[in-house]
């Protein structure tokens, strides 16, 4: 039973507004799932089926509405009007405010450069696709007509080629969908973020979308890629060829594109100038992003960056530095900037109040599927009307055979009322051909009238039994909807906007020349400090700064180029380049690697390998006496990660690690005050990162390995008593000769 709580408060029994209003000040317990259900279920369908998705004619709801407005104030024939008017008429239909549907208008406009095919014939500031802070101007200052090309969209719109529903108050009515003439879902992009769910429509070149609907309507096993090349985008760019990807597209609806700027280079100023972008990006973001890499030295080529947009269009200028490659500085700036983007495609869209992801050739089939049913209906209502034409004027001819009786008739009625049914009686006609018959103009009861009428029977009963065979006849529709999709052609193709690039081997190397390369020294510390120095300033200091109680665990000669390896004590390795640290003194601590390079909570560098080119091994010491040896070129990837997991065995900690570039001998103490010198030959080499390893040493109950050490010939008196020939071994007591140092311990 739900518990029902009266409020109590003061305020509420002094204000007696709601006494009177059932329930009100009454709070109920009740399940979270039934809220969810009662509450949020009707507003998330709500906007996935009325506002966020298009449907098969390629509009949302809001577009529909205000494109309706506009046809109906007679904008597609007749002069610009101010948007503000436009505005104010389309709230009949939309009630949501005069701001989102102007922002709506100029998404459709030609002056926004948003759609391939603009809906709306701008004059004004409409603001641009391509820039972030270029806005459009008040509605009361642009004026906006409807673009030629909408003249496709409402097609036979009043010959009942449609559904049309009451607007929200009920005062007139507006059409479902848009009787398009060509597949708008897919010529202009789309997109809409519903709840739970998202559209995301790429724009397709319209003639090359008319040919393969062509191509499809005559043949359903047609190949789309024959005449769909890929996108064509409203801002243009070069998409990256990938065949794969495109078919995926057309299949599932689901993939993406890659696009790039194109640019040209203007040798006599040293300049390069963008002029085409992604349409997933603006002027401003590619600035932004071009600033903050100059800032982190990570670009060095630049001397200069401007927008000189204008209105003949798009251009971002940057100079160059003396003597760089321009091709080069490019391919760096598509591989660190928005330059290049992907485009990700989900062609979710409402058929039949449902959402549905398709690819192209479900949507061209759903939108024939549309269109056939739109040229049935238009054939219907021509038929209907020639069929009453049909009737009325076999009604006329019958009066052709006795004017002066039907003259005598009407003359002769007492009554107006009766005029109709003695006409009936007269001639055998029905009451609709007799109204006609009654309303004939007096001046035209002559035989020459009434002939001329009579003749269109002839032709009316062709044009009914060659509608009637149309209607009858499949292929016969397709034919229609073919030579529509011709004419659209004709008047409306142009050029392809987007053009291809195929992408070569250099489109996936990293452009390792353009890091600088120099030796440098690398340190690490038992704590997890990291300090990148040049030889240089090694000599001039080398006493090492260092937290107390903190020693340097590593030092490595190497280049400024070397690939780091950083494992950590959770079984992980993180990788990155020696060129990604600033280069330090002795006397500064280094930079704290955990904090570095994003380590987990608690997480502790291992140990440091460096490489060059992944040649040699690591070798893994556990405590348990067992030792791994791995290529090291199983940590090497073709793309750069920066996280690896499974980087060797959990059975055991690691008590070392060393990188080596061939096999050698090293030393294991245990807890047992006993050591082993074996040489890593005697070990096979594991594909596998996370083996177990090989046991090399044996242990007695709860003792352990304490120490590695590579193996230094001085170290013994006699070596010999501490090798072994064969695996595992359990290693020899440390004669007192030597312990050294380790007497100490």
């Amino acid at each position: 039973m739900a518990k029902k709580k009266t409020d109590p408060s003061a305020a509420y029994k002094k204000v007696n507004v709601n006494a009177h209003i059932e329930g009100a000040g009454i709070m109920v317990d009740q399940k979270i799932t039934e809220t969810l259900e009662k509450n949020y279920m009707p507003y998330a369908m709500s906007v996935i089926v009325s506002r966020a998705l298009p449907e098969i004619d390629g509009f949302k709801p809001s577009h529909r509405k205000l494109l309706y407005t506009m046809y109906k104030m007679g904008l597609l024939t007749g002069a610009k009007t101010k948007s503000a008017n436009i505005v104010g008429s389309t709230m009949r239909l939309n009630p949501h405010g005069d701001g989102p549907i102007y922002e709506t208008m100029v998404r459709m406009s030609r002056g926004y450069e948003a759609l391939l095919h603009p809906y709306v014939d701008s004059k004004g500031n409409f603001g641009k696709a391509y820039s972030r802070d270029m806005a459009y101007a008040a509605s009361r200052y642009t004026e906006a007509k409807l673009d030629p090309i909408c003249a496709e969209l409402f097609r036979d719109i009043d010959k009942d080629t449609v559904d049309f529903v009451p607007n929200y108050d009920n005062s007139t009515t507006e059409p479902m969908l848009l009787p398009a003439s060509f597949p708008t879902v897919l010529v202009n992009s789309n997109v809409g973020i519903a709840v739970s769910m998202a559209s995301s429509i790429c724009s397709f070149n319209l003639k090359e979308v008319c040919e393969t609907t062509i191509g499809l309507l005559k043949d359903p096993q047609f190949d789309v890629s024959q005449t769909l090349k890929g996108p064509d985008f409203a801002g243009g760019g070069l998409i990256v060829h990938n065949q794969s990807e495109l078919e995926k597209i057309y299949r599932t609806g689901r993939g993406s594109v890659k696009v790039r700027g194109r640019y040209t280079y203007d040798k006599q100023n040293n300049c390069v100038e963008i002029t085409e972008i992604p349409p997933t990006t603006t002027v401003e973001a590619i600035m932004d992003k071009i600033v903050d890499l100059i800032k982190q030295a990570k670009i060095r080529e630049i001397s200069d960056m401007r927008d000189e947009t204008d209105l003949s269009g798009l251009k971002l200028t940057i100079d160059l530095k003396r003597g760089v490659d321009p091709d080069k500085l490019m391919t760096k700036l598509y591989r660190m900037t928005p330059l290049e983007d992907s485009y990700s495609c989900n062609f979710n869209i409402l058929i039949g109040g449902m959402p549905r992801v398709m690819g192209v050739y479900e949507i061209l089939n759903e939108w024939t599927a549309f269109r056939t049913e739109c040229v049935k209906r238009r054939i219907y209502f021509d038929l209907n009307k020639k069929k009453k034409q049909l009737h009325l004027l076999k009604g006329l001819g019958k009066i052709l055979l006795d004017i002066d009786k039907a003259i005598r008739i009407v003359r002769e009625t007492e009554e107006e009322s009766e005029v109709v049914a003695n006409l009936m009686i007269g001639f055998g006609i029905d009451e609709v051909q007799a109204e006609y018959v009654a309303e004939i103009k007096l001046r035209h009861l002559n035989r020459e009238y009434i002939l001329k009428r009579t003749q269109e029977t002839e032709q009316l009963e062709k044009d009914i039994a060659e509608m009637e065979e149309i209607l009858a006849d499949s292929r016969k529709i397709k034919k229609i909807i073919i030579g529509e999709l011709q004419d659209v052609i004709k008047k409306y193709a142009q050029p392809r906007k987007s053009l291809f690039v195929y992408p070569g081997d250099e489109d996936e190397k990293v452009e390792e020349e353009e890091v600088p390369d120099y030796p440098v020294n690398l340190f690490l510390t038992e704590e997890g400090y990291f300090k990148k120095i040049t030889p240089q300033s090694l000599r001039m200091s080398s006493e090492q700064k260092l937290k107390e109680g903190d020693k340097v665990a590593a030092h490595v000669e190497s280049t400024n180029t070397a690939e780091l390896l950083f494992f950590s004590d959770r079984c992980q390795v993180y990788k990155t380049r020696a060129c990604d640290f600033d280069d330090a003194k002795a006397s500064v601590l280094g930079e704290y690697i955990p904090a570095k390079l994003g380590f987990d909570e608690g997480e502790k560098v291992l140990g440091m390998v460096v490489t060059t080119d992944y040649k040699g091994q690591v070798l893994f010491f556990f405590q348990n006496g067992k030792v791994a040896k791995v290529p090291l070129s199983a940590y090497e990837t073709k793309t750069r990660r920066k996280k690896l997991t499974g980087a060797y065995s959990d059975k055991s900690p690691v008590v070392a690690l060393f990188a080596a570039p061939e096999d050698g001998e090293y030393v294991i103490t245990s807890s047992a005050t006993r050591k082993l010198l074996f040489h890593t030959s005697m070990i096979a080499l594991k594909t596998t990162k996370n083996t177990q390893g090989v046991q090399v040493m044996t242990l007695k109950k709860n003792h352990f390995v304490t120490g590695v050490e590579p193996f230094d010939e001085n170290a013994f008196a006699n070596p010999h008593r501490y090798r072994t020939r064969t695996l595992p071994a359990a290693g020899a007591i440390v004669r007192e000769e030597d312990l050294g140092e380790q007497l100490m311990l």
